[in-house]
């Protein structure tokens, strides 16, 4: 089990883990409620998204990497699988869950 990304909120860590469980990526969220404890805490930590399988460590980030390059990108596609037109805003087809790769 290995940590990939820090998360800016909770949120984000949420969305990454569902994307990766599109890639079939098993993922783990810790910190994900820290930041209700701030004024106690001696630092604010970020939610962190942890791979449970130490073989996806790299596709992983990878995944990542390519969902905030299409984040940028903003182009509607078309699903592989079911050939549904989706938004450029969606990495999984609204019709199917197929992830866009």
């Amino acid at each position: 089990m290995k940590v990939i990304y820090q998360a800016k909120d909770r949120i984000e860590a949420q969305l990454l883990k569902d994307y990766l469980a599109a890639f079939h990526i098993e993922a783990l969220i810790q910190g994900d409620y820290l930041s209700g404890g701030a004024g106690g805490l001696p630092a604010l930590q970020f939610p962190l998204l942890w791979v449970m399988d130490d073989r996806d460590v790299e596709r992983s980030r990878e995944l990542i990497q390519r969902y905030f390059d299409q984040q940028s990108d903003g182009q509607p596609w078309r699903c592989a699988t079911c050939g549904e037109q989706n938004e450029g805003q969606f990495h999984i087809c609204w019709k199917c869950g197929t992830a866009h790769e």
